[in-house]
């Protein structure tokens, strides 16, 4: 029994060096891995979900990441790099990134000064607004005639802590149902088990986009709950692998490349449907791609 303590000792602290490794130094961990794991999503239109019949996420965002993978490749003089995809939600994406299981999150994760405390940002490629998309039937043209009613948001997601803050100083009343993912939470809209969902107004339009009956939604353009940044997260206190990433974002923005992307998601037919979201850049979008920042709310 004695002579096995030192031997199990042994083992402890080398898978402890492997976690440590993991949290400190992500090139190294993908070097001797000759894999880069990246965290996305099934749903997430246009900025990382799952296509028709299946296989690795693609999308806007997604993009973005395969340009840093490129970048890790180039950095460590790699032949090949493997990419490996975990399908990430809301409430397990930073658990999952800050244990190593994921090197990257590679979708709309919104860059908040609390986020902040446990992982790092690059500098953000998406400003988006935070609003309700509803029926056109329905009748509701503000938030204030959501009042008494049912609304979807998705767990964990910074709509539910904005949607209860509203609830504080807007004098209404709103019964939220949390769903598991955005698509879920459209689900219950197009069900009528809610009567608005409240999301990023670019993912609103992309579920209404690539929806059965588009013609049947609206979005509540002119209400906001809050305008927020999109970040790609790694994770902190990892200095070599901040700079490449950040090199790479920001250069994707400055060289001009990222209006190609951005029209090729936002301005095109895309898949599975073909469906255009024709979103084009506003305001905050073309001053964040003119001034890369990872600046959180």
């Amino acid at each position: 029994m004695k002579r096995l303590l030192p031997s199990a000792l042994g083992i402890a602290a080398a898978l402890l060096c492997a976690s440590a490794m993991a949290q400190s130094d992500t090139l190294a961990k993908i070097k001797e891995s000759g894999v880069v794991n990246i965290g996305g999503r099934d749903s997430q239109i246009p900025f990382s979900y799952k296509p028709a019949g299946g296989g690795d996420p693609v999308g806007f965002t997604n993009d973005i990441c395969l340009k840093i993978v490129d970048a890790i490749k180039a950095r460590l003089g790699l032949s090949k790099l493997e990419v490996r995809y975990t399908i990430l939600t809301s409430t397990n994406r930073i658990p999952l990134l800050t244990n190593g299981s994921v090197d990257l999150d590679c979708a709309t994760t919104t860059n908040t000064v609390q986020r902040q405390q446990q992982v790092a940002f690059a500098p953000s490629h998406f400003v988006t607004n935070i609003t309700a998309a509803v029926k056109k039937n329905s009748g509701i043209n503000s938030f204030a005639d959501l009042n008494g009613k049912k609304v979807s948001t998705v767990a964990g997601s910074t709509g539910v802590q904005l949607l209860r803050g509203y609830r504080k100083t807007g004098n209404i009343e709103v019964e939220d149902l949390p769903a598991k993912d955005t698509a879920d939470g459209f689900l219950m809209l197009a069900s009528d088990r809610t009567v608005a969902y409240i999301l990023d107004d670019v993912q609103l339009a992309g579920l209404i986009a690539t929806s059965p009956s588009p013609g049947d939604y609206k979005i509540l353009s002119q209400e906001s709950l809050r305008q927020e940044p999109y970040g790609i997260m790694y994770r902190k206190n990892d200095e070599a692998f901040k700079e490449l990433v950040d090199k790479t974002v920001t250069d994707i923005m400055k060289s001009g490349a990222i209006n190609e992307l951005y029209a090729k998601w936002f301005m095109r037919p895309i898949p599975p449907s073909n469906a255009n979201l024709n979103f084009p850049m506003t305001e905050p979008v073309k001053e964040i791609y003119r001034n890369p920042n990872n600046k959180g709310v």
